[in-house]
């Protein structure tokens, strides 16, 4: 596997990293915060952030960002973590996809939507940093992380509603093959080219594509292939 694939998928597992802002309030030093965020269909992070928010302010000033990315293994040293590198922009939170979206990994964040100073920041990945371990590291650009605009960000939520209500037995299946886990319940959240994320019980468990897909048709594909490799 190429780093820049390992790099991608690591980046699609996880939700949740350390933002670093240029401080207003102290200028020439790094302000850092934690910050919770889902990955648009590009590929790039959406975090939701308040206008009174230290690190709001210090982006207002100075675009310029970075968002560390890590895994929640104890052995921190030996474990992969990515460093984005990019420009932060607003963008609008009634954008009824990416909210939906959001609030799929988020729920309890839809009183946020509901308050006038909560805002989308997309950062627009420039340069990447990846580290999967020991002597596996590079620099990437920031292009090759960027998924493909495809028809699959309009048919997102008709493949979840489809998923979640004809193929439940499909889903733990999934989660039992792929993962060792058995949860009771499951609900797909998100599918996007590069795989699909699950949340069971507790958790969300991140399934990988082993070719990267399109739309609806190439998702059937891949997904009823994952089923066949679950009762071989």
């Amino acid at each position: 596997m190429s780093l820049v694939t390992e790099a991608r998928r690591f980046l699609r597992s996880t939700r949740k990293g350390i933002l670093s802002t240029h401080s207003a309030k102290i200028p020439g030093y790094p302000y850092g915060s934690v910050a919770p965020f889902v990955l648009d269909h590009d590929g790039q992070p959406l975090i939701l952030i308040s206008t009174l928010a230290e690190h709001t302010k210090n982006i207002i000033a100075d675009c310029r960002v970075s968002l560390l990315v890590f895994s929640a293994a104890e052995d921190l040293h030996a474990s992969g973590r990515l460093t984005l590198i990019g420009d932060a922009e607003q963008t609008d939170k009634q954008d009824l996809l990416l909210k939906a979206r959001y609030l799929r990994y988020f729920p309890a964040a839809a009183q946020y939507f509901e308050a006038h100073d909560f805002h989308f920041y997309r950062i627009h990945i420039q340069q990447v940093r990846y580290i999967g371990g020991f002597g596996r590291m590079s620099w990437l650009a920031g292009t090759e992380m960027k998924s493909p605009r495809t028809p699959l960000i309009a048919q997102e939520a008709g493949i979840l509603e489809h998923m979640n209500s004809d193929h439940q037995e499909n889903l733990l299946a999934y989660c039992r093959h792929f993962h060792g886990a058995t949860p009771q319940q499951v609900e797909m959240i998100g599918i996007d080219n590069d795989g699909f994320d699950v949340r069971a019980k507790d958790d969300i468990l991140r399934f990988d594509f082993e070719q990267p897909i399109s739309d609806a048709e190439t998702a059937r594909t891949a997904l009823v292939n994952m089923a066949k490799a679950c009762r071989a």
